[in-house]
């Protein structure tokens, strides 16, 4: 079996909290990311999906190595980066990039698109074959703009049109992996479709490997090929894509489906919606035992006190004492 690309363990991230005003004291510790674990293969994409403030984007990120993490592993290709510094980690920044959930605030304004893209390039001193400029517009037509735009600035493209001007520059370096968080979370539903079809198209003809954050369950089911589900900074669930929407096992799962739409009127009124009591509690102060637990229809004395580990149900690894 092939070594996989990337693999998390135990990855952590916290944040300090301090109190207002300058001179202020640490309040506490914002567990953002705590003790998470996945694996990544070569051309494989994995979701990951949750409810907003779930550490979902904050995990992304502290892959890359755009946050540093507080403990655990990453290894890109066998090789352990969780301690790297920006200047080793420079000539991995080929292999992992990132597409942005806001395209409109990841673009300069005050540039053009061929310098946006070309840039790369730029900081990286490669020269690829062509030149430059003919390689820019080689991406802007592969991600279905037109050679013609590398003079335009972002404010006359839509927002579906910058969020490709984002993507062709994350394709420039040739990486092998890609985090895309939340990249048509502020995209009209009608364009929404037409980039993840093109991101699918992308991974398929380059070989690429994503991680691929959204909270909208529906988007992440058309180019998953696994799903994990994240809940206060942990992973619930996670399982191939062709079970987990049709038989998930964990409560918190079946809650978050349970709130995707059905294109039917009938099944939709008939289906029963699972509505979750109370509110997401504090990075800061997560529950004891399990951490969904204070809002778990299912929860008994030991969820309360004994942490649930990732284990193998069915073709699902739940983190869950009492699985559905």
């Amino acid at each position: 079996m092939s070594e996989p690309l990337l693999e998390v363990t135990n990855l952590e991230k916290f944040f300090p909290v301090s109190g207002p005003g300058m001179f202020s004291r640490e309040r506490g510790t914002n567990k953002a990311v705590n003790g998470l674990s996945f694996t990544l293969k070569q051309g494989e994409t994995l979701g990951l999906v949750g409810e907003s403030g779930c550490g979902k984007s904050t995990a992304g990120r502290t892959v890359l190595k755009l946050y540093d993490p507080t403990s655990g592993s990453i290894k890109f290709e066998g090789e352990e980066i969780a301690d790297y510094s920006p200047r080793k980690m420079k000539p991995l920044r080929t292999q992992m990039q990132m597409i942005f959930q806001d395209p409109q605030a990841s673009l300069n304004p005050r540039q053009t698109v061929g310098a946006i893209i070309s840039a790369s390039y730029e900081v990286h001193k490669i020269k690829p074959e062509g030149g430059v400029k003919t390689a820019v517009q080689d991406l802007l037509e592969r991600v279905g703009l037109s050679a013609e735009h590398f003079d335009r600035y972002p404010h006359e493209f839509s927002g579906g049109q910058r969020q490709r001007i984002g993507i062709a520059r994350a394709l420039a370096l040739k990486p092998k992996f890609i985090v895309c968080d939340e990249p048509v979370s502020a995209l009209d539903v009608s364009i929404q479709a037409q980039v993840v079809n093109l991101l699918s198209d992308l991974r398929d003809d380059f070989g690429l490997s994503y991680l691929f954050i959204a909270h909208d369950l529906s988007v992440v089911q058309h180019i998953a090929d696994r799903v994990a589900v994240m809940y206060l900074g942990k992973i619930m669930e996670i399982a191939p894509t062709s079970s987990i929407y049709t038989a998930p096992h964990h409560p918190y799962t079946k809650a978050l489906l349970s709130a995707v739409p059905i294109p039917d009127p009938k099944l939709e009124r008939k289906r029963e919606q699972i509505v979750l009591s109370g509110e997401l509690p504090s990075p800061m102060k997560p529950p004891t035992g399990c951490v969904f637990s204070t809002r778990c229809w299912k929860a008994q004395a030991k969820c309360f006190t004994e942490e649930p580990q990732l284990r193998k149900v069915e073709s699902s690894e739940v983190a869950c004492h009492f699985p559905e």
